[in-house]
């Protein structure tokens, strides 16, 4: 994966200065309360949702299992329909082939439907630097694109921006990207709306070459899906004469019968739709309809050695339905930027740290961006448990180990900044091997618990600084079992 967003700090640092601004956290609270609602009254529509949720489980983690021989099944199947396949190992190599592409159009622009790949590579930044200019077709896509800023939701990019601030960033930018916004424009949605529409749809009917990503690709037809709400990715899949997909090797499913299964779940954890308004599908090429030329651009990028975490792989059954994201406190209060990466929120704490590795701070912090409270395992729609992945990692940051990068084993470091976490659980495990020690630790804090402090000292203090210490009991469970029979001759 490409590096973090540049001057980006810890999370710890960059969600302090997150929480102390009110209108981000206005936004954030009532888009987020709202998404939620609707997701929950969407699912309990459905009885087997359970059974739908256990399904899309199997269906990834068989995927998983049995990746390279799908991914070669797919590539048959695009080249037979006239298509091209193209590997790429890492972002560099995948915004080489896209740049490459591009230049052999002529062309010098291009109109994008979101990808989250992309951005991952940084492919508009590759793209500018050899004089390509890439349009965001997407409405959200195309606000943080105008306002000089990055995404902050996997399904609403622009979710930290109000109505206000868009008709702003519409009057003030529009112009220098292609058809001005009107001089009377409001924050109406209709209005804005339509702002954008008039802005985009001259890209739409000028465009050669149009890039995109992908939901899901079905292995058995090398068919590539894309599901939207707004039409331009239909505009975008449909009128360029040249169309490049760039998909991360793990949105591969077998079959047409698996789909199924994730365009009933996909719409209703992310827009809480019954379904999607636009599935596009599209395979390969034909001579009377569509692009005249496709290319899929097949991304690695980490995902490989994610594959090989046993505990960690279950991040790449991920659907991008942004669920998570929705119920997560520490999210609603932080804001995505706090994370450094595409991937924001819960989800991205589990997979930005293993497709980029735990080198860096921020990277090596985002574990510590939750507080595992489970409600995104209970809302995932592939049933990730991201708290056990979470606190897999933690402990990879904390004691390093064996990990995979590049495709080949290595030991990491522990990373600095956690001497006394890494001594306080050596000293937890020792007390737990050792029975006598542990009882009479026990015993001595509840004899001396009116001496205990109300906050730790040193590093402890930024623990307990927004936490109460618990209350330590005045005797020992063990003790009270033994004098009480196991609570029988209990007369409380």
């Amino acid at each position: 994966m490409s590096g973090t967003y540049l001057g980006m700090p810890a999370f710890p640092q960059a969600a302090h200065d997150a929480v102390n601004d009110a209108t981000l956290r206005g936004n954030l609270r009532h888009a987020t309360h709202t998404i939620r609602a609707k997701r929950a009254r969407a699912v309990a529509e459905l009885s087997d949702w359970d059974a739908l949720r256990e399904a899309g489980r199997r269906i990834k983690d068989h995927t998983l299992r049995h990746l390279d021989r799908y991914l070669l099944r797919l590539e048959e199947a695009v080249t037979a329909a006239g298509g091209t396949v193209h590997w790429a190992a890492d972002a560099e190599e995948a915004n080489r082939i896209v740049t490459d592409l591009v230049k052999a159009t002529g062309e010098s622009e291009v109109v994008k439907v979101k990808s989250m790949a992309t951005q991952e590579i940084g492919l508009n930044e590759a793209l500018e630097a050899e004089g390509i200019r890439a349009y965001e077709t997407d409405l959200a896509e195309l606000i943080v694109q105008l306002g000089k800023d990055r995404p902050s939701h996997i399904l609403v990019p622009a979710i930290h921006r109000n109505r206000g601030e868009i008709r702003d960033i519409f009057r003030r930018e529009m112009s220098q990207w292609g058809r001005p916004a009107p001089d009377d424009l409001t924050d109406t949605p209709a209005e804005l709306a339509e702002a954008a529409r008039l802005h985009l749809r001259e890209k739409f009917l000028r465009a050669k070459v149009g890039i995109s990503g992908a939901n899901f690709m079905v292995a058995e037809t090398g068919t590539l899906v894309v599901v939207e709400s707004e039409g331009n990715g239909r505009m975008c899949l449909t009128l360029p004469e040249t169309l490049i997909s760039v998909v991360g090797i793990e949105k591969i499913v077998p079959t047409w019968q698996d789909l199924e299964v994730f365009l009933q779940t996909l719409p209703r954890s992310s827009t809480a739709e019954r379904m999607n308004p636009y599935t596009s599908t599209w395979t390969g090429t034909t001579d009377t309809d569509g692009p005249r030329t496709f290319h899929l651009v097949l991304l690695d990028n980490g995902r490989t050695d994610t594959l090989a975490d046993d505990v960690g792989r279950q991040a790449l059954r991920c659907i991008r339905c942004s669920a998570c994201l929705n119920v997560c406190p520490v999210y609603e209060r932080a804001g995505g930027h706090a994370y450094g990466s595409v991937y924001p929120g819960p989800i991205g704490a589990i997979l930005s740290p293993q497709l980029r590795g735990t080198a860096s701070a921020i990277d090596a912090s985002l574990p510590y961006a939750s507080s595992l409270c489970g409600a995104c395992y209970e809302v995932c729609p592939v049933a990730i448990d991201i708290p056990e992945v979470l606190v897999h990692l933690r402990e990879r940051v904390v004691e390093g180990g064996e990990a995979v990068r590049e495709g080949n084993k290595v030991l990491l470091k522990p990373a600095k900044g956690h001497v006394a976490e890494r001594a306080a659980m050596r000293a937890a495990r020792w007390a737990f091997a050792h029975p006598a020690a542990l009882r009479t630790g026990q015993r001595l804090a509840s004899r001396s618990r009116r001496l205990h402090p109300r906050t730790l000292p040193g590093p402890g203090r930024a623990w307990s600084a927004t936490r109460d210490l618990p209350a330590v009991p005045a005797e020992p469970f063990r003790d009270w079992w033994q004098r009480t029979n196991g609570g029988k001759d209990d007369t409380k």
